[in-house]
């Protein structure tokens, strides 16, 4: 299949040419991400592979199809960048996600950006490289004991609550269907507000829906313990910016690690270090101490780079043939879930 590949880096490359080092697909890597004003490129392939940060709307779906593309390949799980209604609705355009790559490589960041919190490393590092080796103002808290709150217990939620009870967390969490390994594991599954109300620590592995969209908002916020620390690296829309800045500037939040940015998409996987950041929300959620900011790379690690290339590659690959794995269309979970 002749592919166009959207938002491309050297790694997407790398890999992608690895999965296909038989030369089964045509890939085509273009630097610029699929938008309104760069879907042309599009014109004379028969897929796209699109990345999270990828505009998929309806006037770009209905130019695909208008092109023939008939198949969107996503190199990630989540697709809420793309418009389903209208690419499930038109049965002309197949999408294709990749729904586990390495469950543990996100669930293992989000537990690095919780340590290096709790005991500052980030700043003791910086620190002893300009010969300051005092330890004033390091103090850190022991993850033993503490309340560890977890919403949403997919793969990557489960992985994350398993790793928080071998430091001695206790664990809670919020699903709307409990996973029966966890509760033998010992989590003890609750409402939304009772996670809101009794966590120390609340770790978000929930996709972004209607429901969660800005789950993490004023109201919820108020609900939540003083000094409580939010950890998210799921979708970033999750979480309500401004709200968390104001909670953040009064002392209710006292922590933030995050690896999504609801509007990312104008920053992340870009270099702007010579040119003005013109996004006065993430300069001033960057501004606090207590905050770390990391780029969407929870999921970056060898293994799942080969796994998120092997899945893409396979998908071309049983979308040609005629084969496609259930478990990887996005239309049929779509239509599922509105049933």
């Amino acid at each position: 299949m002749k592919v166009a590949v959207f938002s491309t880096k050297s790694y997407d490359k790398e890999y992608l040419d690895k999965a296909n080092s038989n030369h089964i697909h045509d890939l085509v890597y273009f630097d610029s991400s699929l938008h309104e004003g760069t879907v042309r490129l599009a014109e004379h392939f028969q897929a796209v592979c699109v990345f999270v940060n990828d505009t998929l709307n309806k006037k770009v779906i209905e130019s695909l199809i208008d092109m023939n593309v008939g198949l969107i390949v996503l190199r990630c799980a989540g697709f809420n960048n793309i418009d389903i209604k209208t690419a499930c609705g038109s049965n002309k355009i197949k999408v294709l996600r990749v729904p586990a790559y390495s469950p543990v490589a996100v669930a293992e960041h989000a537990v690095a950006l919780i340590l290096t919190l709790s005991r500052k490393t980030h700043k003791a590092y910086n620190r002893v490289r300009e010969g300051n080796f005092s330890i004033e103002r390091l103090t850190g808290f022991e993850l033993s004991g503490r309340t560890v709150g977890v919403i949403g217990t997919g793969r990557i939620g489960t992985s994350f609550a398993s790793i928080m009870k071998g430091f001695g967390s206790k664990v809670i969490a919020y699903d709307n269907h409990p996973g029966t390994m966890l509760i033998e594991q010992g989590v003890t599954y609750g409402t939304l507000p009772e996670i809101f109300a009794n966590s120390d620590i609340i770790s978000l592995h929930c996709p972004l829906t209607p429901q969660t969209d800005h789950l993490i908002n004023g109201q919820t916020i108020g609900l939540m313990k003083d000094g409580v620390m939010i950890i998210n690296t799921s979708r970033g829309r999750l979480i309500d910016t401004d709200a968390v800045i104001k909670g953040l500037k009064k002392g209710k939040i006292g922590y933030l690690g995050i690896d999504v940015y609801e509007q990312e998409e104008n920053l992340f996987f870009k270099d702007l270090s010579e040119r003005v950041i013109l996004d006065d929300k993430i300069l001033r959620l960057m501004s606090f101490p207590n905050v770390l900011v990391t780029a969407h790379q929870a999921y970056f690690t060898d293994n799942a780079l080969n796994q998120i290339a092997r899945t893409t590659i396979d998908n071309l690959t049983d979308f040609q043939n005629g084969h496609i794995n259930p478990d990887n269309q996005v239309c049929i979970n779509f239509i599922r879930a509105s049933l």
